[in-house]
């Protein structure tokens, strides 16, 4: 079974986060779900990033508002893909978070989703689309999803 480590900064997160959840169970990929922040747990998120490939993780998902560093904080401490979803709060209501995400330097990419619920889900998405490329498991599985208007069959 594949497995994607998802980061967010803080319990307030957890419910946006964890909408995801459906999809990673539908794509049969393992979430493994960890509060970390790029700030006030720094030793421990770099540790979380620079250990996730020897771990098995085929990708790390990082949710985070306002600041937004744990995504660039993950993929500066590993080669996995990283997939940035900005949230919620502050005095921007995840503009803030979207532009700290995405506006990463050259040589640096972390691809970043929506603000909020449905960027959780599209990083669900693009994770299994991503393996896919190596699973025909996965990939029988994401035609079925497509082919269901990318609702998650009954």
């Amino acid at each position: 079974m594949h497995k994607v480590l998802v980061l967010m900064g803080s319990e307030s997160d957890r419910e946006t986060v964890e909408s995801s959840r459906p999809y990673f169970e539908f794509f049969n990929i393992e979430a493994d779900y960890i509060i970390s922040s790029a700030h006030r747990n720094p030793d421990r998120t770099a540790e979380l990033a620079s250990s996730a490939r020897s771990k098995g993780y085929s990708a790390i998902v990082c949710a985070a508002g306002m600041a937004a560093h744990l995504a660039g904080v993950c993929v500066s401490k590993s080669d996995l893909p990283v997939i940035g979803v900005p949230l919620k709060g502050g005095m921007l209501d995840g503009l803030d978070a979207l532009l700290s995400t995405v506006q990463m330097p050259k040589g640096v990419p972390v691809a970043t989703f929506a603000v909020g619920k449905h960027g959780c889900i599209n990083a669900a998405v693009f994770s299994a689309r991503m393996i896919s490329l190596s699973d025909e498991n996965i990939q029988k599985l994401l035609t079925e999803f497509i082919d269901n208007g990318c609702v998650i069959p009954k």
